[in-house]
C-alpha cells in the first residue's frame, strides 16, 4: 500500500453545484421480492424526470459483471456488499443519487455499507415476509428453493436478520408500490432534495 498514491479530484462541492443536488446512497434491502428493485426503478424514473442524475446498483446485475465471481456464503455475501459500497461512494462523491438494491442480509452487512459510506447511506428496510415474498414469487426462486435447487438462499437456508436502525421501513404487505415510492421520494427529500418538486410525480 505505501507504493499507491491516490490523485486529488475536483471538491465535491463543484460536482453538486454542477448536478444541482446533493450525493446519498440509498440501499433498500430486504428479501428476495419484497420490492427493493421495483420501488428503487420507480424512485429513479421520477427523478429522472425531474431532472436528478441517478445510477442504480441492483444485486443481480452486479452479479453478472463486477461480482459475477462471488457465490452466497457468508464471506462472498460480506465482498459483495464491501464492493457495491465503494463504488457508491465514489459515485455520491461526485454528487449522484445512488439507488442500490441488494439483500444485505446481516447486520454486519449493513454496518459494513454503513461505515463505508458515512453520512451519505440510507438504509430502506423494504420489508415483507417469506410468506408474501413466497407467494409473490416474481423470478421463480421461491419454488426453486422448495426443491432444494437453489443453495443458501436467504430466509429459508441462509438467515436474514430484520433491521432494527433502517432510516426508512417500507411494507409492500401495507402499501402499494406507488405509495412506497412517494415515501422513498419524500424521505430522499428530507436529505437534500425538495419534497416539493416530487409531489404528484410518483
Amino acid at each position: 500500500m505505501s507504493n499507491i498514491h491516490p490523485h486529488a479530484t475536483l471538491p465535491r462541492q463543484d460536482k453538486e453545484t454542477l448536478l444541482g443536488q446533493r450525493g446519498v446512497v440509498l440501499w433498500f434491502c430486504g428479501l428476495s421480492g419484497s420490492g427493493k428493485s421495483t420501488i428503487a426503478g420507480g424512485v429513479e424514473r421520477v427523478l429522472h424526470s425531474q431532472g436528478r442524475y441517478t445510477v442504480r446498483l441492483d444485486g443481480d446485475n452486479l452479479r453478472t459483471g463486477l461480482n459475477a465471481n462471488l457465490g452466497f456464503s457468508d464471506d462472498d455475501r460480506l465482498e459483495n456488499i464491501r464492493r457495491t459500497a465503494e463504488v457508491a461512494k465514489i459515485l455520491a462523491s461526485n454528487g449522484t443519487i445512488v439507488l442500490c438494491s441488494l439483500i444485505t442480509p446481516r447486520g454486519m452487512h449493513r454496518d459494513l455499507a454503513r461505515g463505508i459510506l458515512g453520512e451519505d447511506f440510507a438504509e430502506i428496510y423494504v420489508k415483507a415476509s417469506y410468506q408474501a415474498c413466497e407467494t409473490r414469487d416474481v423470478k421463480g426462486l421461491y419454488a426453486k428453493a422448495a426443491k432444494g435447487e437453489v443453495a443458501n438462499f436467504t430466509g429459508r437456508d441462509s438467515g436474514f436478520e430484520e433491521p432494527h436502525h433502517a432510516e426508512l421501513v417500507i411494507d409492500t404487505e401495507k402499501l402499494s408500490i406507488e405509495d412506497a415510492v412517494f415515501e422513498v421520494l419524500e424521505f430522499l427529500g428530507s436529505r437534500g432534495v425538495r419534497s416539493a418538486d416530487l409531489a404528484g410525480q410518483a
